[in-house]
């Protein structure tokens, strides 16, 4: 005779019955394993996608730029340290005139000079994402339009963030989880930060309710972006017009030398076109608040309408 699932043999009606075994939506040892990666990935689009609809965000305007820029007046305060060790925050031993490794102070000088004369960027950064803003806010409609948005860390993604801030407009920051810990800078709307495990469901939000992308100089990173946005235009992947401005001619001018893709056959001479260049904040707020006019606030044929409970969502064209 038995008693529930325990034979007469090993039954013991002292011993405790066995605990309850966990829900597999609480279970940490099955969400962090491989087997549950398939979760970890729909969470990180279904949890900033609620978030996007709580919060009434229609669609962004996304800026990309080196995350070592500082603001001019930290760019300044660094040379100096560097300039005058007798300071209160003087330069290590080693990197100070007369120290043991005179080319580390020449080095260290060197990148302090490039960081006052870069900083220029993060200041207009922080100004466009500021006028910016300042106009997003004066346009009708119960959703905020065109969000400032950055990759959440330092440089011009909080430049970005900072000038939004500034202007009293929701801004939005989406991180990544590194080895190295990228913090997020505390100019953006604690209801719009986000933190991403996999770099692929962060590009993704980026390109997801883009209408914009400003482009500062910058590196690696800056160029993937950048680069992902144009071939998806080129190729036609997203069913609306994304803006694209790269902020700085004279910078990109030396990195880039597209014509080369072109006299190689490699791309079209029309893919050229797919960018603009510009030079000052001014200059670039009038050609966003002209293309984000034109086509996305005035009347599309055949455009479908959009819900109030969420984002526009960008489709994919058939």
């Amino acid at each position: 005779m038995t008693n529930g699932n325990k034979s007469d043999k090993n039954f013991d009606p002292d011993e405790p019955d066995l605990l309850p075994a966990p829900l597999a939506y609480l279970n940490p040892d099955f969400l962090n394993s491989p087997d549950g990666r398939i979760l970890r990935i729909l969470s990180e689009y279904a949890e900033p996608l609620s978030r996007f609809r709580r919060e009434k965000i229609q669609d962004t305007v996304v800026f990309f730029g080196s995350a070592r820029f500082a603001s001019l007046p930290d760019a300044q305060n660094a040379l100096t340290i560097l300039e005058k060790p007798g300071s209160a925050k003087p330069a290590p031993p080693e990197a100070q005139p007369g120290g043991k490794d005179a080319d580390t102070l020449q080095a260290a000088l060197k990148r302090a000079h490039a960081g006052v004369e870069m900083a220029r960027f993060y200041e207009d950064a922080r100004r466009l994402a500021h006028m910016l803003t300042e106009w997003t806010m004066t346009l009708p409609g119960k959703r905020s339009r065109f969000v400032v948005t950055s990759g959440g860390g330092p440089g011009i993604m909080e430049a970005a963030n900072r000038g939004a801030h500034e202007a009293g407009g929701k801004t939005i920051g989406l991180n990544i989880r590194l080895p190295f810990e990228q913090y997020p800078n505390q100019y953006i709307t604690p209801e719009l930060n986000f933190e991403f495990h996999y770099f692929f469901m962060r590009k993704y939000w980026f390109a997801y309710l883009a209408k914009a992308l400003v482009v500062f100089p910058g590196g690696f990173g800056t160029l993937d972006e950048f680069f992902e946005i144009l071939t998806l235009a080129q190729t036609h992947k997203l069913a609306k017009k994304i803006l694209v401005i790269v902020y700085g001619k004279e910078y990109w001018s030396r990195v880039l030398n597209l014509e080369a893709l072109v006299d190689s056959g490699t791309i079209s001479p029309e893919d050229v076109n797919g960018f603009t260049m510009v030079d000052t904040p001014e200059e670039a707020l009038e050609v966003l608040k002209e293309g984000l006019t034109k086509f996305h606030l005035q009347p599309q044929p055949a455009k479908q309408a959009t819900t109030e409970e969420g984002p526009e969502i960008a489709k994919t064209l058939p």
